[in-house]
């Protein structure tokens, strides 16, 4: 019998304790887990910097990007425990919780016949949003999903997505065909776009330097007609609120397939610049994610051990 690790245990014990909490305790227990985190993980710490002051430019002092680094933590903890507690949230309780706007263009792409493409960044409180978009009977969403080790918790993660109806799709070789199937049963697919998870993107200007980003979306929607639609959903005090922007419609042109897809990836990275510019202590983006980052991170570890 294979032992369970210790990290799905701990989940999915602090899953159901969260679960179970009074709100009132739950922004104390966000600012210890960010204060925790930031203690511990020092080089998320200094990468979450970086992106801040990738977003921000040159106009912060030490002193504010050292509180709005904190506040990233604190809103990905946030981040985690509202997905923790919304499996036991009922419809009306997820939809009190939710304000959105643009969601006719949601709409206009749902009725095309062939599903929408959501594509958002790391931002905000994302699985809310897919959570809510269930709460109607008439949409049926599926997710691309990034496979985490140990393998038990992300089939952990897998069932708990999957037990409030989302049908879900591991990020690999054969996601590709499957998220086609389900743009064109009508599904509404919800794609994580901003980070190239498997170094196959399409190269883009991402503030202000060169990287790439996943080519999926631009992909898909040259081979079925779906809508690109770019949407961002940021965390408010007690609530969460989406913006959903006019669709991508990417074009097919003479040329080759890779430049009608690059030039359509760079119009969706130029919303989604906006979209985080919006909240940029919402970004939870805690891993290099340019060139430039991994030379950073080097230095970083090499000045830590000599210190």
């Amino acid at each position: 019998m294979r032992k369970i690790p210790i990290a799905v245990t701990a989940y999915r014990v602090g899953s159901f304790f969260l679960r179970r909490m009074p709100r009132i305790w739950l922004n104390p227990i966000q600012r210890f887990s960010a204060l925790v985190a930031t203690t511990i993980a020092k080089e998320k710490k200094m990468l979450v910097g970086r992106h801040l002051s990738r977003v921000y430019g040159e106009t912060l002092s030490k002193d504010q990007l050292k509180k709005k680094t904190r506040q990233t933590f604190e809103t990905y903890a946030r981040y985690w425990i509202d997905s923790a507690r919304i499996q036991d949230l009922k419809d009306f309780e997820i939809d009190a919780g939710f304000t959105v706007e643009g969601f006719e263009h949601i709409e206009n792409g749902w009725a095309t016949g062939v599903g929408p493409i959501l594509a958002l960044p790391h931002l905000g409180g994302w699985e809310w949003a897919g959570r809510w978009l269930i709460c109607s009977p008439k949409y049926q969403v599926t997710v691309v999903v990034e496979e985490q080790s140990p393998p038990e918790l992300f089939q952990f993660l897998m069932e708990y997505r999957q037990s409030f109806g989302m049908n879900v799709i591991p990020l690999g070789p054969n996601a590709g065909r499957q998220v086609i199937k389900a743009l064109k049963a009508n599904h509404i697919v919800c794609l994580l776009s901003d980070r190239d998870i498997e170094g196959n993107g399409i190269e883009v200007d991402f503030f202000g330097e060169r990287t790439t980003v996943p080519a999926g979306p631009a992909t898909l929607a040259l081979r079925t007609g779906a809508h690109i639609i770019p949407v961002a959903v940021y965390q408010r005090e007690c609530s969460h609120h989406a913006v959903v922007c006019p669709p991508i419609k990417p074009q097919r042109t003479k040329g080759k397939l890779r430049g009608d897809v690059s030039k359509a990836t760079q119009e969706l990275i130029h919303v989604f610049e906006d979209l985080i510019r919006a909240a940029p202590e919402q970004w939870h983006l805690m891993q290099p994610n340019w060139e430039s980052d991994y030379a950073a991170l080097r230095s970083f570890k090499v000045r830590r051990k000599t210190a």
